[in-house]
């Protein structure tokens, strides 16, 4: 009875322990970890399996795929993953349930933070600062000790606008002008807390623009300057492509997915990453442009 109790009171199991927890052989267990279904991290050239990781991944295999077959992601909004999505979904069917639905970073974290869905995109500040200043979001969220951070891509962000203003050779600073009409976003998105920025580092703020319209997605800001409602908006070079506009950049941002660690294990969103490296992938990105995948599903932060 007290072996027990110890095995229980363990924070990780080896491969004997865990094999004996689950009520399966060691062989069994080495053939779930190389197909990455259950959850284990290596040390020394052994193989650990943190307790805790272990019973959700077992809660989530017991409710008859309920929650193994769902992957739900919102957050940042981003034509890339949008793709990806879709096609997952696509050819899925209706065997999983995968969906994307961009609410900007702050909102998709809050809704990440409510448990109502399995990961949100977020991007906040210039690349070179995203190691810290992604942590330092996640913080300020209950739940950020379960969760990890999944590097998706880097991005250019800047401006996107009229084609008509693009031939004119104008910059960014030329752009705070009250005659060009803004489609700025909503408070919470990491394009407008880019913009902000840049507004702050040329002494200015947004109430010096001219703003017609408050886009709540990229593809909402995008659509607003092609519809002839809006001049200017802030965005990613990817998202002007997408809707032929002009492109002013501003530099390069991590995109990243924050989620628990729990789902990270799971296998759908380990196939939705395998299909984030694979070639198709990396042939859309080139077309979009703006894009660099070299660090794509590589963890970033919360491997404790």
């Amino acid at each position: 009875m007290s072996a027990v109790i110890t095995q229980q009171q363990q924070v990780f199991m080896n491969v004997k322990q865990v094999a004996e927890y689950l009520h399966l052989n060691e062989k069994k267990i080495y053939s779930l970890v190389n197909e990455e279904r259950i959850p284990a991290t290596k040390i020394t050239g052994k193989w650990l399996f943190p307790r805790e990781l272990v019973d959700r991944w077992m809660l989530d295999s017991a409710h008859g795929g309920l929650m193994t077959n769902r992957l739900i992601i919102a957050g940042s909004d981003d034509p890339l993953l949008y793709r990806l999505i879709m096609n997952f979904a696509q050819d899925t069917g209706a065997h999983a349930l995968v969906s994307y639905t961009p609410t900007g970073t702050r909102l998709g974290l809050d809704l990440l933070q409510a448990n109502r869905v399995d990961a949100s995109g977020i991007h906040w500040g210039p690349k070179d600062e995203s190691h810290t200043r992604h942590p330092a979001l996640l913080k300020q969220y209950n739940q950020f000790r379960h969760w990890v951070l999944i590097r998706m891509f880097r991005r250019e962000q800047g401006l996107m606008v009229s084609p008509e203003l693009d031939a004119q050779g104008l910059d960014p600073k030329a752009m705070i002008d009250h005659r060009y009409r803004w489609a700025l976003r909503q408070s919470g998105a990491g394009a407008q807390r880019f913009l902000l920025e840049v507004l702050s580092n040329y002494d200015t703020s947004a109430d010096r623009l001219n703003c017609v319209a408050t886009a709540l997605s990229e593809r909402e800001a995008a659509a607003s300057i092609a519809m002839g409602q809006a001049d200017v908006a802030p965005g990613a070079r990817a998202a002007a492509t997408e809707y032929g506009l002009g492109f002013m950049t501003f530099g390069w941002e991590s995109f990243d997915l924050a989620l628990p660690r729990s789902i990270w294990f799971r296998r759908l969103f380990q196939d939705l990453i395998a299909r984030l490296r694979s070639p198709t992938s990396l042939a859309v990105a080139d077309k979009l442009t703006g894009y660099d995948l070299s660090e794509a599903g590589d963890l970033i932060w919360g491997d404790e």
